[in-house]
């Protein structure tokens, strides 16, 4: 017994590691290693991608939000003379859009008499246009189907949808109406100077069908074809733009057939560029 307490007397207790911590600090000092190289990696900028990323910003901001708005560009910080230095891209500009610009007087330059020169040339420019296709038109024989009319608008001519240029609740043109369409397009495409508006119109009537579920479709799909076909004949599709109206332009009452059969139409108008007009929709037929 007394040789077993003396054995458990001289027995030596369990060393203790006092370096654990040394375990952990190390991995401390590996995550904020980490840390800090995906820092740098984060504040390394890279500038040929920022430079892109500007350029396009600039482009994108450069043009006005609204037709006559300012350009977002020029509510920054920009200074005055920073602003007037810098020179953003120039869009193309649309039919409504050259027209609106001539009808603000441009730059306020011209004189009046200038201005109320350039008209005059631009009516007797219209002038001679109608003759070339009323010529062309009386050839044809087509005189109660196509008309031609000076109006505060420009030149338009009319073309009746009945028996011409489209079958009932259709916008495909009929073959037997490319030829005088096609003519009519040509003399357009040497002109190459005004802005070209196609406007379809229907009857009151109304549609329901799958591909046409209401006269807004249709009037709209028409004028297209007519778009379509006046490219094809070489008019720059630039100078073009369409607008359909269903029935809410009526050239005359719809009371009767004959009278439905004469709004059921497609108008082709060269509009101003001087003394202009910015209504739209058709005009009211005169007796």
């Amino acid at each position: 017994m007394s040789a077993a307490r003396r054995h458990k007397k001289h027995h030596h207790e369990e060393h203790e590691n006092h370096e654990r911590w040394l375990v952990s600090g190390y991995d401390m000092m590996t995550l904020l290693f980490a840390v800090f190289v995906v820092l740098f990696a984060i504040s390394s900028t890279n500038i040929s991608k920022v430079k892109l990323l500007k350029q396009s910003l600039q482009e994108a901001f450069s043009g006005p939000v609204l037709t006559g708005g300012r350009a977002m560009m020029e509510t920054g910080d920009e200074s005055a003379a920073e602003r007037s230095a810098s020179s953003p891209p120039l869009p193309s500009l649309s039919p409504a859009q050259a027209l609106e610009q001539r009808m603000s007087g441009d730059d306020g330059s011209k004189s009046d008499a200038e201005a109320a020169e350039e008209a005059a040339k631009e009516e007797q420019g219209f002038q001679a246009l109608k003759r070339r296709i009323d010529k062309l038109v009386d050839e044809a024989g087509l005189a109660d189907k196509v008309s031609t009319t000076v109006s505060l608008r420009g030149l338009k001519i009319r073309l009746m949808t009945d028996k011409l240029l489209l079958d009932s609740g259709s916008a495909i043109i009929k073959p037997g109406a490319f030829h005088a369409l096609d003519e009519i397009g040509n003399i357009i495409a040497v002109e190459a100077e005004h802005p070209v508006l196609v406007e379809g119109h229907t009857d009151n009537r109304p549609i329901t069908t799958s591909q046409y579920p209401s006269n807004w479709q249709l009037s709209g799909a028409r004028a297209a074809a007519v778009v379509q076909r006046l490219v094809t004949d070489g008019v720059e599709p630039k100078r073009t733009s369409l607008s359909g109206y269903a029935s809410q332009h009526p050239v005359t009452t719809n009371a009767t057939a004959f009278g439905r059969a004469r709004n059921r139409r497609v108008e082709i108008i060269l509009t101003r560029l001087h003394g202009a007009t910015q209504s739209h929709g058709g005009d009211i037929e005169t007796p």
